[in-house]
């Protein structure tokens, strides 16, 4: 039970005082119980009796009280020592093995207390203070259950550190630190844990599918541009969830025009896929669009799912998806997303290369060798090796296929690389598949497709793989959104710190030229780096005058001990209207000019950037724009912003006032007088202007929509338990199948040698029991290996020529440092 946030004030009187004495010490310890004292309320008695034994060192307890029967109004009442009376005898005690301690006495300290109806006030008439038992020294009362009460203050303190991540003990810690030791907090470690349990127990006490739906509502209260739906099945259980607050409809509204999607396993206990929708954002920093609970990942489940998302965001396609292959997936895109374009994870597509490429020469291998039978009696003879012309091949393979995908910008040179790699391989079945799908991943069918650099889904791979550092996997639901808000916060306090660079640090110009100048105030600082790569190399560049066509054929040489030169470019160009065109597409992949378009614009006198080659989306002022929600209201990030400063600026002032004061008893007990005036009056204030205040659960029930009233619950998901061990991926297993196979080549071979050492034991006699040798096992790993070689590879032809390259590259941390996606290792 929670304690009220009431600074304890003795508003008592004396009717007598026996002497002088006396009276000096009532001025000096008010808190000390008089015959005749007055009380405005029978609360204020209570928090009087209990004050009292926390100074003594006694704990207290209600033995009982008297109410009318008129008017409900108690009339008197009884407080005492926690040792008053006997503990009953129980029949049972004779089975009981430890039995608890006893803690009665008999003590008979007590106060009565009486009503006076003429003025309303409660009056101690019955007053014993001795004691028959030890006290408590006052480095332990602070343990005694009366003490220990978690006041609203502080169980807004604990609710923040468990949001947090941060466990019960550290919070306690902190929290006994803050107040100057554990003897001056008013809660034990215990009661901490007690009070986080108890927490979870109310908001499952409706049920997980009640809980749910309450926490969304509670997020509507809090701010009505929060968006959020459920699906049904006919037993009314829900079966799919997807919401988005207020900040990510407005970060769609600026930057949704590139999105990707994907899926993981193992957020939650209830085995459900977690789907999230990402993006860039003007920092090209990942930015959340919204999020989904999935019961299934089946094609009317995505269907649900698509239209729910557009829905949410006023029906607003996004150019591009990149999501993975997934049938179900792609055939929902291609129903909903009309007019969006639609690619596949060119990562998921590598490792399936590598999977089915080495698989499809393991066979063709062994059936053109057949089974080879090794008989060794040395070490070295039971390892199987790998020719330099057998690795060759199959790096020649990958290698063609990595160009297809990223290099040839030429249909007619990726027909041919492509038909002559299938060549290569006996089984087509999977290239021919690929092949169908060349517009989705191939970079000679992306020229015109806006991708902003991405070809993965490696910001929703990061996003999940982040996520599950926060979560385990027993967690409910309602827990999993609690630790889903703190990921996502962890993205926006990113994108403020670089909000804050941005104001905070100058560009540095290479050149101080109108169209740097331009830019460095315009873009953001990634995107300026990256634009003023392009001007540089846009200085190395030549022009001369196309005969075809109204336009310039740009090429450039790259200045070395051997002179090279790159492809050349066809630029068209309209002094007029003052435009450009290149053939390289980079501005209307990426959004920026490349060197060759601006080396055209140089030559038709251009010294500044015109308008509409400036993208709005990575600018500074990307966000200067209202968004309004599916409801055709203003989105506000947060409606409560400035109720947040004000608590940020009092709390500073308090903290500043006790800090100054607390060494001084004659301040302190200045600035306690006053608090507790400024308290009552306080209260009087809020109580005009909610004069009938509503309980949380009340309120919380009557805020359930009726269309959602019947829900039935959460459907949950058959799910199999496959222990603790981590599902191998297929990597880890065709290498313990090659291991398998060597281990059985090393046993023959053992075994023949067995079979010799008895033979010569015959003639020579039984070996010595302490000199049996134990051979070692060794094993090639050669498909790690080529795993390893074709992840090299992608890292080196991924991207575009010079500092392009910087907006190929993910920034978002986790992205570059990890050799593969984290979050779909279960897939």
């Amino acid at each position: 039970m929670l304690a009220q946030n009431v600074l304890f004030t003795c508003s008592c009187t004396i009717h007598h005082n026996t002497n002088a004495k006396s009276c000096s010490m009532e001025r000096n310890t008010p808190w000390i119980p008089q015959i005749g004292m007055t009380f405005s309320s029978a609360e204020e008695v209570g928090m009087f009796w209990v004050f009292y034994g926390g100074q003594i060192g006694f704990n207290v307890r209600k033995k009982y009280e008297n109410r009318s029967d008129l008017d409900n109004v108690i009339t008197s009442s009884r407080f005492v020592c926690s040792s008053q009376g006997y503990r009953a005898k129980d029949k049972r005690d004779h089975l009981t093995k430890v039995p608890r301690a006893e803690t009665r006495t008999g003590c008979n300290v007590h106060m009565g207390i009486m009503l006076d109806r003429d003025s309303g006030h409660y009056i101690l008439h019955d007053l014993v203070t001795e004691h028959n038992h030890m006290l408590q020294l006052p480095e332990t009362t602070h343990l005694m259950p009366s003490q220990r009460k978690i006041s609203k203050a502080q169980a807004t303190d604990i609710d923040m550190a468990d949001d947090s991540g941060i466990k019960p003990k550290e919070a306690h810690e902190l929290a006994s630190r803050y107040v100057g030791g554990i003897s001056n907090l008013s809660y034990t470690c215990r009661d901490h844990r007690n009070y986080l349990r108890t927490k979870r127990q109310r908001e499952l006490k409706y049920g997980e599918a009640a809980s749910i739906l309450r926490y969304f509502q509670n997020k509507i209260a809090e701010n009505p541009s929060f968006q959020y739906a459920l699906q049904l099945d006919v037993e009314e259980q829900i079966t799919n969830i997807f919401w988005a607050d207020a900040k990510m409809v407005i970060d769609y509204a600026h930057f949704g025009d590139v999105v990707t999607f994907d899926t993981t396993f193992g957020t939650n206990k209830d085995y459900r896929p977690f789907g999230v929708f990402v993006g860039f954002n003007q920092f090209r920093e990942t930015t959340i669009f919204g999020a989904a609970l999935m019961y299934d990942e089946t094609c009317d489940s995505f269907r649900w799912l698509f239209s729910t998302f557009l829905a949410a965001h006023n029906h607003k396609e996004p150019r591009t998806i990149f999501t993975d292959q997934d049938v179900a997936m792609g055939k929902a895109i291609a129903e909903l997303f009309l007019n969006t374009w639609h690619g596949l994870c060119t990562w998921h597509i590598s490792q399936n290369a590598v999977k089915h490429l080495n698989k499809q020469k393991i066979v063709s291998k062994k059936k053109a060798e057949g089974k080879q039978k090794i008989v060794s009696k040395k070490k070295t003879e039971g390892k199987q090796k790998v020719t330099c012309k057998d690795k060759t091949e199959d790096t020649c393979i990958l290698a063609d296929f990595s160009a297809c995908m990223y290099e040839h910008e030429d249909i007619s040179k990726f027909e041919e690389v492509f038909h002559t790699m299938r060549s290569k391989v006996q089984k087509e079945t999977w290239l021919d598949s690929i092949y169908k799908l060349k517009e989705k991943l191939a970079e000679c069918c992306m020229t015109n497709v806006f991708t902003l650099g991405m070809r993965s889904t490696q910001l929703s791979e990061s996003f999940n793989s982040d996520l599950k550092c926060y979560l385990k996997v027993d967690l409910d639901v309602f827990r999993f959104f609690k630790h889903f808000e703190r990921v996502v916060q962890e993205k926006r306090d990113k994108e403020l710190e670089s909000e804050y660079e941005s104001r905070k640090k100058i560009p540095r110009l290479k050149m101080r030229t109108p169209m740097l100048l331009q830019a460095s105030e315009t873009y953001t600082p990634p995107i300026f780096e990256a634009f003023q790569g392009e001007y540089e190399r846009s200085m190395a560049t030549y022009a001369r005058p196309s005969v075809n066509s109204d336009g310039y054929i740009v090429g450039m040489e790259a200045l070395g001990k051997e002179s090279t030169f790159e492809k050349e470019q066809t630029v068209t160009s309209n002094i007029s209207e003052q435009t450009v065109s290149c053939s390289c597409r980079l501005f209307e992949r990426i959004g920026i000019l490349c060197a060759y378009a601006l080396k055209v614009l140089d030559l038709m006198n251009i010294k500044q950037l015109p308008d509409h080659y400036i993208l709005k989306r990575w600018t500074r002022a990307a966000r200067n724009e209202i968004v309004e929600d599916s409801n055709g209201r203003r989105a506000i990030e947060n409606p409560k912003l400035q109720a947040s400063r004000r608590y940020k600026s009092m709390s500073h002032k308090f903290s500043c006032l006790a800090s100054r004061v607390a060494d001084n008893e004659e301040c302190s007990m200045l600035v306690d007088n006053a608090l507790n005036n400024l308290f009552k009056e306080v209260e009087r204030k809020l109580k005009e202007s909610h004069p009938a205040p509503i309980e949380n659960d009340a309120r919380e029930v009557s805020q359930l929509p009726e269309h959602l009233s019947h829900v039935a619950g959460l459907k949950k998901r058959d799910v199999q338990k496959t222990g603790s061990k981590r599902k191998k991926d297929w990597v880890q297993k065709m290498y313990k199948r090659n291991k398998t196979e060597s281990t059985t080549i090393t046993n023959i071979s053992q075994l023949q040698e067995n079979k010799e050492n008895l033979m010569m034991q015959s003639e020579t006699g039984p070996p010595e029991r302490n000199h049996q040798v134990f051979q070692e096992k060794e094993f090639s790993q050669p498909l790690v290996e080529t795993h390893s070689d074709i992840n090299n590879q992608e890292t080196e032809i991924n991207g575009f020529p010079g500092y392009v390259q910087l907006l190929m590259g993910y920034s978002d941390g986790n992205e570059l440092d990890s050799e593969g996606p984290c979050g779909n290792e279960d897939k």
